[in-house]
């Protein structure tokens, strides 16, 4: 678990103004071991193992804190609920979405610099950032059929 997140976190709350609670850093901490790609259901269970007091609401708006001070990026896989990961872990990446089990599979890709350079050359266009999500069915599925 990195602890310089956990100090950036608490940075970011009390620079707006925010209160700094044990339930706020426990669910970013729960957050940073698990990885991402936690809906809101999920980090509550992880969450209450460790807090049996803390509630689902308690997570709702934690994490809508988390997402206001750019923490954490809030995922959409064409679900109803959303998936959340905490922002700059590391490399850009992108994810495989399993539309039999639902598994989230990360990857990274030097073809999405290959893109980025040729929009740049082609519409003079500087690309910050990049979101790809690739749906199809794991192996584990697949042998399932």
């Amino acid at each position: 678990m990195s602890t310089e997140g956990l100090k950036e976190a608490r940075r970011l709350l009390r620079s707006q103004g925010k209160r700094v609670t044990p339930q706020r850093l426990l669910l970013f901490e729960v957050m940073q071991e698990h990885g991402g790609h936690l809906d809101a259901d999920e980090l509550y269970l992880l969450a209450k193992k460790r807090e049996p007091r803390i509630s689902l609401s308690t997570v709702y708006r934690t994490l809508s804190l988390l997402k206001e001070l750019d923490l954490i990026e809030e995922l959409h896989f064409d679900e109803e609920h959303h998936h959340y990961e905490i922002k700059g872990r590391g490399a850009e990446h992108y994810h495989l979405i399993c539309l039999g089990c639902g598994e989230i599979i990360e990857f990274e890709s030097p073809l999405t610099d290959h893109i980025k350079a040729q929009v740049k050359s082609d519409h003079d266009f500087e690309v910050t950032g990049a979101h790809i999500d690739l749906k199809g069915y794991c192996k584990r599925c697949r042998q399932r059929s």
